[in-house]
């Protein structure tokens, strides 16, 4: 981050967090590395595109129920057999198996892809035992469905993650599919993930809760892959994030002189927290999603001046606690 940090404040997050923001110089925790775990991605988009009869699909339809019944939503259907007989009819037009052949090209090895959601996966059973490994499979759905993300399983939409450059893009705002390539792909899982143990305070309804929320689910994100540039977290370039640092001390003013912490007014929190290409309550030259990355930077500063554990920060359902415990402070501009 650029931040004027002490050398105290400095050599803590580097006990921390074993790379801090240098990715360069940034080294995984063996220990951690060395857990019996392994993470297989089944290719279903090939198993679906290779099926001919309605009699093909119906056996794949059996033969992977939670996927049947999350992605595919067979509960829309009166049986499995009319949702078989739609997949023929499906898989047979031109455009789709073209978009499945340059998904085929692109994603021919996707090892890589394998091997970090395995790190990541060791890493969120380290500090939380309870996790248990999910599903993960891939498909080509056309463009209707991206990411899903639940206990059970894990189903990515690879014709969602080509490169921006490809001729096949969905159908969607450029500043948001820019966030839509392979880079993207785990660490908008790992945030997804974190879901699931960011307790909050239902009657908190303020958009400092929403900050939090988002802060805690960067942070999260960040512990379980801390080699990770923040870029392919928050979805921002590395010339915004290093502007909206520089920034921080007029864009926290805004939110103290309008008074917008304890804000309720959900078209109001939706300015600060929701999608969109800049932050125009603010400037044009801020960044969409700004009370996100402002929550991020006092969740960051709770944990390192509280001393709190990982799993002791995502159960704290008290927003108004850990900014009061944060100590939060914009840095002056370096």
């Amino acid at each position: 981050m650029n931040r004027n940090l002490s050398v105290v404040t400095l050599l803590l997050l580097m006990v921390l967090f074993s790379c801090g923001k240098n990715d360069e110089a940034c080294r995984l925790d063996e220990d951690i590395l060395n857990q019996e775990l392994t993470v297989e991605i089944v290719r279903l988009e090939d198993e679906f595109f290779k099926a001919e009869k309605a009699a093909d699909y119906l056996y794949l339809l059996e033969q992977y129920p939670e996927f049947t019944d999350e992605y595919l939503q067979a509960d829309l259907y009166p049986d499995l057999t009319s949702l078989s007989e739609e997949l023929v009819q499906v898989h047979q037009d031109s455009a789709l198996r073209v978009l499945y052949d340059s998904v085929a090209l692109e994603f021919a090895d996707i090892s890589e892809i394998e091997q970090e959601l395995e790190q990541a996966f060791k890493y969120i059973k380290h500090y939380f035992p309870e996790f248990q490994v999910p599903k993960v499979y891939t498909f080509v759905s056309g463009f209707n469905s991206d990411l899903i993300v639940t206990e059970e399983l894990i189903v990515i939409g690879l014709d969602y993650y080509l490169p921006i450059e490809h001729t096949f893009q969905p159908d969607m705002a450029r500043y948001m599919a820019d966030r839509y390539e392979s880079r993207y792909l785990v660490p908008m899982i790992v945030t997804a993930i974190s879901s699931r143990f960011n307790e909050i305070n239902p009657q908190d309804n303020t958009l400092l809760a929403e900050m939090i929320y988002y802060g805690k689910a960067y942070h999260f994100t960040k512990a379980i892959m801390p080699c990770t540039s923040d870029q392919f977290i928050i979805g921002y370039t590395p010339e915004v994030i290093a502007e909206t640092f520089d920034n921080e001390e007029f864009i926290w003013s805004h939110f103290v002189q309008n008074e917008l912490l304890y804000e309720t007014n959900p078209f109001e929190i939706r300015k600060y927290i929701g999608e969109a290409p800049f932050t125009d309550a603010i400037s044009t030259k801020a960044p969409g999603r700004i009370g996100r990355w402002l929550g991020w930077n006092i969740v960051d500063d709770y944990r390192f001046n509280q001393e709190v554990s990982l799993d002791e920060l995502m159960a704290n359902p008290n927003a108004e606690q850990i900014f009061r415990q944060s100590g939060y402070r914009p840095r002056p501009p370096q």
